[in-house]
């Protein structure tokens, strides 16, 4: 089953990055015992001075207890206030090793790292102090959006959707728990909270493209396409959105409603690779070769990877005789994807017209086994309640 790549939405990623930092301030508004970097402002001139004062004894204390785990915790919240993570970090390190359970510890040690974005590095402190006090929504939260920064998005969902329960009107956390499921590859989560965003906010084209996204992953492609008519209704002008649609229009077959949605998108984006390659696949369907090639063309000028299009240029140059040139193009997208039989079907038809018979059963026994491979994986799969 083709699904809309969640990649090609380059506007909606650059607000992922937006959208985790203005979480971490509204989530970190209550720490209790630990450091809260985040909702505190900048220190003034007056305040530096303080905590420049405040870090000269903390540095005197460690020095003259060096195994008091207190002194190094200290120390790190200040270093933590004035900015210097790095080392805050290092003195935090210094006092869990001395106390693993200093109150705080840990969770001031992954605030300091998810401070600098260091999302990885944050996960091992962020869990354990969560174990350390399960009932924690902040540790659980950051660490939810650690994982997310990570790209670890079932670990996320897993983490943030406890916290939507307990958070149910927090609409930025449960844009964070829908990206994630849908990253992940949970559609159906995806949709269900990506539903109740649609609800409280209806002309948010990115929440209509999200929803299309999971719509398309549980194989609702109409419902899909649906979602995205809404993304372009509230947002015309919105890169990726028109593409979006075109591209499920194009997997229905509906070649001439997605021949104007491609269109659309190059209107905003003229060097749009995908939007020239499908344009450039409609035109060849429709046997328009002389139009077809300029546009697969432009299309691997702007990006030299796209599969689709090296294989429909093998195709139209096989129709135009440039036989050398069709095996390059075929060859090389055998090369980006092996797994797909489209591509080893054409090369076969291709040594067939060249009067190669071994390379073409070759190929052609290739194009069985893939497609063996494929409905065996089918059988083995596992039924639903509803499959006989």
């Amino acid at each position: 089953m083709q699904v809309l790549p969640i990649v090609r939405f380059r506007s909606v990623a650059k607000r992922n990055v937006k959208l985790s930092i203005l979480l971490f301030v509204l989530c970190t508004h209550s720490l209790g015992r630990a450091q809260n970097p985040a909702s505190s402002p900048a220190p003034n001139q007056e305040e530096e001075v303080r905590l420049a004062e405040a870090e000269k004894n903390c540095r005197l204390a460690v020095q003259q207890n060096p195994k008091d785990a207190t002194a190094h915790a200290n120390l790190g919240l200040v270093l933590s206030r004035e900015g210097k993570y790095p080392e805050a970090i290092a003195a935090y390190k210094s006092a869990f090793q001395l106390n693993p359970k200093l109150p705080g510890i840990q969770l001031n040690w992954g605030i300091a790292e998810f401070k600098q974005g260091r999302f990885q590095q944050a996960i091992p402190p962020l869990t354990g102090a969560l174990a350390a006090d399960p009932g924690s929504s902040q540790a659980r939260t950051l660490l939810g959006l650690s994982c997310y920064g990570a790209k670890q998005f079932a670990e996320a969902s897993k983490y943030l959707a406890t916290i939507v329960q307990m958070q149910p009107s927090n609409l930025e956390l449960r844009k964070v728990l829908a990206q994630s499921c849908l990253l992940a590859k949970n559609y159906s989560c995806a949709e269900s909270e990506f539903r109740q965003i649609v609800q409280q906010n209806p002309d948010s084209a990115s929440t209509h493209v999200f929803m299309g996204q999971a719509l398309d992953g549980l194989g609702r492609t109409p419902e899909a396409i649906a979602e995205f008519q809404a993304a372009v209704k509230a947002a015309p002008r919105e890169p990726d959105v028109n593409f979006g649609l075109g591209y499920l229009l194009w997997k229905s077959d509906h070649y001439g409603e997605a021949k104007t949605s491609f269109e659309n998108e190059l209107a905003i984006d003229p060097h749009h690779a995908q939007a020239l390659a499908y344009l450039g696949d409609i035109a060849m369907k429709e046997n328009d070769f002389d139009h077809a090639l300029p546009l697969l063309e432009q299309a691997l000028h702007q990006q030299n990877d796209l599969r689709l299009a090296y294989v429909d240029m093998g195709a139209v140059l096989m129709q135009q005789k440039r036989y050398p040139e069709a095996m390059a193009a075929l060859q090389r997208a055998v090369k980006l994807d092996p797994t797909q039989p489209d591509a080893h079907f054409r090369l076969g038809r291709l040594y067939q017209a060249m009067g190669n018979t071994a390379d073409a059963e070759r190929e052609f026994a290739k194009v069985r086994e893939l497609h063996e491979k494929a409905d065996d994986l089918a059988s083995k799969m596992p039924r639903s309640p509803s499959r006989p």
